[in-house]
């Protein structure tokens, strides 16, 4: 596992109040889930983990079923019936949520939990509500597959220039924001279009985005990478409608 370069440790966290929950979204990562909630908990910031399994078919189930006899403290783990999209199971957790602080965490090993206390950094001291960890701020990363870098930073242009943001990182999985910022907040998207449609709303609200670097440890196709080239479209069509509707 690559390390960030810029990796901030628990105890440079000033002190707070706030606690934080973090959201997990799963689809089909029997072989992942395990090692990615024991990552988490390693980190020892978390009040609340939240896994939403979203109609997962692989056998991950079993080992849902599994983690959850344990009856580990600040663990819970929530079920749709039927694959609806990683944008449906935000929207479960968010709402089972009751910590200050969200920050969501993809069941896979690319991007590190080690790196939390760089994300929670610029809330606990009161400089922004929302923090996105950016993979093209210098951080170390594996080299990703070139389309989709160049899906990436267009799509993110896109969103600088609708929103008149300076963005570097729009797709990141690492979102971490004040959960009043979603409170109120109607999210449709059901698929990888939340990212856009979260953003957009976001930044309409007139609020600005804190990014920093982390690193970045990208899977191939063939280790499950589910995101497609069709989803590009989609979140460019996302951020246009968002634009000009509410």
């Amino acid at each position: 596992m690559v390390h960030s370069a810029f990796h901030v440790k628990k105890d440079d966290l000033p002190p707070t109040d706030l606690t934080l929950a973090v959201i997990i979204p799963c689809y089909n990562e029997v072989d992942n889930i395990s090692e990615v909630l024991d990552r988490v908990m390693a980190v020892e910031l978390a009040d609340e983990i939240i896994i939403v399994d979203d109609g997962s078919t692989d056998g991950t189930l079993d080992v849902l079923h599994e983690l959850q006899s344990k009856s580990i403290d600040n663990l819970r783990i929530l079920y749709h019936e039927h694959n609806k999209g990683k944008g449906a199971a935000l929207v479960t957790g968010f709402k089972a949520a009751e910590s200050d602080i969200l920050l969501i965490q993809d069941a896979d090993f690319e991007y590190d939990p080690r790196e939390y206390p760089i994300l929670l950094k610029p809330i606990y001291e009161g400089i922004t509500p929302i923090v996105y960890g950016s993979r093209f701020l210098g951080g170390p990363r594996k080299a990703m597959n070139f389309w989709n870098m160049v899906a990436n930073k267009s799509l993110t242009l896109a969103t600088n220039v609708l929103y008149n943001a300076i963005l570097s990182d729009m797709e990141t999985c690492y979102k971490v924001f004040k959960r009043d910022l979603v409170k109120d907040m109607p999210i449709h998207a059901r698929g990888f279009e939340f990212e856009p449609e979260f953003t957009a709303k976001i930044l309409k609200k007139g609020i600005r985005i804190y990014e920093v670097p982390i690193s970045y440890n990208g899977r191939e196709w063939d280790e499950g990478k589910k995101i497609k080239w069709t989803d590009a479209p989609i979140a460019l069509w996302t951020l246009f409608k968002y634009r000009f509707t509410d």
